[in-house]
């Protein structure tokens, strides 16, 4: 057990390369991972069912003890990223599909890797997990009810079906979990450091299915769709900072919000377009992508701070929290 956490805490700490081989692989031998196309929604399942055997009630107390943070941090991110993906796919001119693609991307709540990209930047943990955990629950109303308003010039979307999905695909498995922990919480506890482990193979076979059952679209696609992932993903990061800044919050703090609003759960992005648009495989193009752009990109920024203290707000904010 003890050669299985060490094994998980390497993959935690180098998701993004073993994203990166993954797609690699997938582009390069394409028929080896195509039968995972099947297995799309499961996996990310499964990444939720291990997220719920991880929430705690305490997870949530910051809603009710530090609302300010929670909530303009959720509502940054139920704000920014989907406006922000609607601006670029305007800007560049983008094709039907890739457009509603990056603008799902953007509707999606916040991806569980966030919440290790901040504990790495030295940032608010608590605060990252509680903004993660509060989006995840909105998601099954605002994700499908943003991208019909945003994308449904681009492509039909049936906000109804897609509710639907997202309760099947998330809040069911995080129910789930959440009942494990409770009738089996010693066995959750001696196993919860391998849940890391099994998070990244599943996200990374997301991406891998994706990429095999994309190749002949992405080789066509080009530079623009990584152009317009990567940019989506930066000017997230960049303006979630500067919300913080704005609302004068701890340095801490701000480096959640940034990391929160900026990566997203692009896996379930992926999952909702092999659903509800199959006929349009291009629409899972950005979330594929972003997959692996928002882990480099969140961990390039994680280590840049990581090696930056805190100001001395951000201390204070930082001993306030450990006394209390």
């Amino acid at each position: 057990m003890k050669h299985i956490n060490g094994i998980s805490t390497l993959a935690n700490k180098y998701f993004s390369v073993i994203a990166i081989l993954f797609a690699v692989a997938a582009f390069s031998f394409p028929g080896e991972f195509i039968w995972l196309g099947s297995y799309i929604s499961i996996l990310l399942a499964i990444v939720m069912f291990g997220m719920g055997m991880t929430m705690k009630p305490v997870d949530f107390k910051l809603v009710l003890t530090q609302p300010k943070a929670v909530i303009f941090g959720v509502l940054a991110q139920f704000t920014i990223m989907p406006l922000l993906a609607f601006g670029i796919a305007k800007l560049l001119n983008l094709p039907p599909e890739l457009a509603a693609g990056i603008i799902l991307v953007g509707c999606v709540p916040g991806g569980t890797s966030s919440n290790v990209m901040v504990y790495l930047a030295k940032g608010n943990v608590a605060l990252s997990i509680a903004m993660t955990s509060v989006s995840t629950m909105l998601a099954p109303i605002l994700t499908p009810t943003l991208l019909y308003l945003l994308a449904g010039q681009w492509m039909p979307v049936d906000p109804f079906a897609m509710f639907l999905s997202i309760i099947q695909v998330i809040i069911v498995p995080i129910i789930l979990g959440i009942i494990i922990q409770k009738m089996l919480p010693s066995m959750v506890e001696k196993g919860k450091d391998v849940l890391p482990l099994v998070s990244v193979i599943a996200v990374s076979c997301v991406c891998a299915a994706v990429v095999s059952l994309n190749r002949d679209n992405i080789a066509a696609a080009g530079a623009i769709i990584f152009v317009t992932v990567i940019l989506h993903n930066l000017l997230g990061l960049f303006v979630g900072y500067l919300v913080g800044v704005v609302m004068k919050l701890d340095a801490d703090t701000r480096r959640a919000i940034s990391i929160e609003v900026g990566i997203q759960n692009a896996g379930l992005g992926v999952s909702l377009a092999n659903t509800h648009f199959a006929a349009a495989p291009l629409t899972a193009l950005p979330g594929a992508v972003a997959v692996v752009m928002h882990v480099i990109n969140g961990s390039i920024l994680a280590s840049i701070w990581s090696r930056k203290p805190l100001d001395k707000n951000g201390a204070k904010s930082k001993q306030a929290k450990k006394i209390a």
